[in-house]
């Protein structure tokens, strides 16, 4: 393999090269601030998983250096993120029972599936698939993800006991047990929780009007969970609020994250196939836009198919050192970026803080309250509902409307696979069915241009014996025979017509069974006395068209411009009328939508 090669696969031979003291700097001090957020939240999104929270500090440390070797992002924070914790809970939910030694195996196989698939993908250059994921889609399966995982951590605000995998199941399971509520767990909860808002929005103004400087007073900011955690956990062991009731964290190991091993079972194997897909693509779509979006700001670039196999070194990693799935975090990478990281090595130096704080650390947080976790969690993703998705795609996209609440309807309803594999679907049938039924113009000349455009939104000339259609869309197998149809009914009940002419300038493919359908509509305009020409043809598509049978059958012409057609084609009143713009024939008032 050339060096060149084995850059490619090993990012970090490039930007390691240029390495220096200035690099160093940004990246240590991003390492810190990252490692201070991602504590809390590696723990709470563990508990929502449904696993011990030192998953989420070993899910959080040996994928995020195999993330900084072949990674392309230098600012991209690898890790847990709530919604891919909410998809594993509800994938191994399925297969195991929670805080069984089966559902912790299920999670590293899920891991590690979620790996291989992510790494194959990006061997093979598969990074467009990702692509069938619209964005309303997606736009709409967080924000109802979002909703779930709030609403799945009320219990621990609450201090109940309670289930369920929809939004139905939680809520009628919270009503079931909500005379069981540990009213000290309550106040717990709802103070870390409006502490964690009034963070967000109201402690960096205060501290810039006491006079802390920018860069300090964001640091603090985002320190507020620690301190959330720390306060939290002090008056639980300083009060002895755990014997009345109020659930702990409890032990958790101290140490490096252990080599695990995950399972090889063809049968559990085979249960989260489907779900390790899903996740690896709503990761991978989610990591990548984040990468995209921090890369454009500082005129860098990343490559997707690389990030695919970075995100599977990362995922591979966690599971065999007691992870979970993880992937490119939206919030603790905007974090990073914006406290100065330069190149992956930010986040090498922030899983070396993490390893000392699992190490070092983990005792402190015996007396934890789940229900801190909780309130870190809630503000977390409350964040990400939007639902104003609902009201920009219908205003722009009755189709996309249908996808974006279809997706969410069915999240809340139905659980997070469902969700997901329904906007999936929808997304490809809608494409399908508007592909099927491409935008058909019927066009003429603007006078005094050369320019053709849509007779029922311009003044334009036209000729009655001449018919000039525009296919705005490729022709495929989908949608020939609704061309081939919309020829046959424009042609029968206009006869004064002698010439059709096809503008072809934004058809960019013609498959097998469109050349088949171009065939019978040159064959059925010849038994109607009817010349079909073609204009603007593209030079790959005409590439294409000399290998067939199809130009020599062809009863009129391929003209290289459609201005070039109309000349040759219109009788000679028409060439007057192309001579004086003045006399403009056929002004329609029809409306339709060009």
């Amino acid at each position: 393999m050339s060096a060149t090669s084995l850059a490619r696969y090993l990012p970090i031979l490039q930007w390691g090269r240029t390495y220096d003291r200035h690099a160093l700097t940004g990246d240590l001090l991003a390492s810190v601030i990252v490692t201070i957020m991602l504590i809390p939240q590696s723990l709470a999104y563990a508990l929502l998983a449904g696993l011990p929270p030192e998953a989420g500090l070993y899910a959080s440390i040996t994928p995020i250096m195999l993330y900084a070797i072949f990674g392309t992002s230098r600012a991209l924070a690898v890790g847990p993120v709530a919604v891919v914790s909410l998809m594993t809970a509800a994938a191994i939910g399925n297969v195991a029972e929670q805080g069984t030694m089966g559902y912790a195996v299920a999670a590293l196989t899920l891991a590690g599936l979620s790996g291989a698939i992510l790494l194959a993908m990006g061997l093979l250059r598969l990074g467009f698939l990702a692509n069938f994921l619209s964005h309303p889609v997606i736009a709409g399966f967080i924000t109802a993800s979002g909703i779930l995982i709030a609403t799945s951590q009320i219990k621990h605000i609450l201090g109940v006991r309670a289930g369920g995998d929809t939004l139905p199941e939680m809520v009628v399971s919270l009503a079931e047990n909500l005379i069981a509520t540990n009213w000290i767990t309550l106040l717990i909860g709802i103070g870390a929780t409006g502490f964690l808002f009034w963070v967000r929005k109201g402690l960096k103004p205060m501290l810039r009007h006491l006079g802390l400087g920018p860069r300090l007073a964001d640091m603090v900011t985002k320190a507020g969970p620690v301190l959330a955690v720390v306060v939290t956990t002090v008056a639980v062991w300083g009060l002895g609020l755990d014997a009345k009731g109020v659930q702990i964290v409890g032990v958790v190991p101290q140490g490096l994250p252990p080599l695990t091993l995950p399972s090889f079972s063809t049968n559990l194997i085979g249960l989260l196939l489907l779900p390790a897909l899903l996740i690896s693509v709503i990761g991978f779509v989610e990591s990548v836009s984040v990468a995209q979006t921090l890369a454009a700001k500082r005129r860098q670039r990343i490559d997707p198919d690389q990030e695919l196999i970075g995100l599977g070194a990362a995922n591979i990693g966690a599971a065999f050192t007691g992870g979970y799935p993880v992937t490119g975090g939206f919030a603790r990478s905007v974090v990073n970026f914006d406290a100065g990281a330069e190149t992956p090595a930010a986040g090498a130096f922030t899983a070396i803080g993490l390893a000392v704080a699992a190490i070092a650390l983990t005792p402190l947080i015996y007396f934890l309250p789940t229900a801190a976790l909780a309130a870190t969690i809630i503000v977390a993703v409350l964040s990400l509902v939007d639902f104003s998705i609902l009201e920009r795609s219908w205003t722009y996209s009755k189709a996309d409307f249908v996808a974006v609440a279809a997706t969410i309807a069915l999240t809340l309803m139905m659980g997070v696979e469902t969700g997901v594999s329904t906007g999936v679907v929808l997304s490809i049938a809608l494409h399908l069915y508007k592909s099927s039924r491409p935008h058909i113009a019927e066009v003429g000349l603007v006078p005094g241009t050369q320019h053709f455009r849509n007779i029922h939104r311009h003044t334009v000339l036209t000729d009655p014996t001449l018919l000039t259609i525009r296919i705005d869309e490729s022709l495929y197998f989908a949608n020939a025979r609704f061309l081939e149809d919309y020829v046959a009914d424009r042609v029968a009940t206009d006869s004064p017509i002698t010439n059709v002419v096809l503008m072809c300038s934004a058809i960019n493919e013609i498959d097998l069974s469109a050349l088949e359908s171009l065939e019978a509509i040159n064959h059925r305009l010849r038994t109607m006395d009817v010349k079909l020409h073609l204009s603007e043809v593209k030079g790959p598509v005409m590439d294409r068209l000399k290998r067939s049978h199809f130009l020599d059958a062809l009863t009129g012409q391929v003209f290289l411009s459609q201005y070039d057609a109309m000349r040759t084609l219109a009788p000679k009143q028409g060439l007057n009328d192309l001579d004086n713009p003045s006399h403009a024939a056929s002004i329609c008032s029809r409306s339709a939508v060009e």
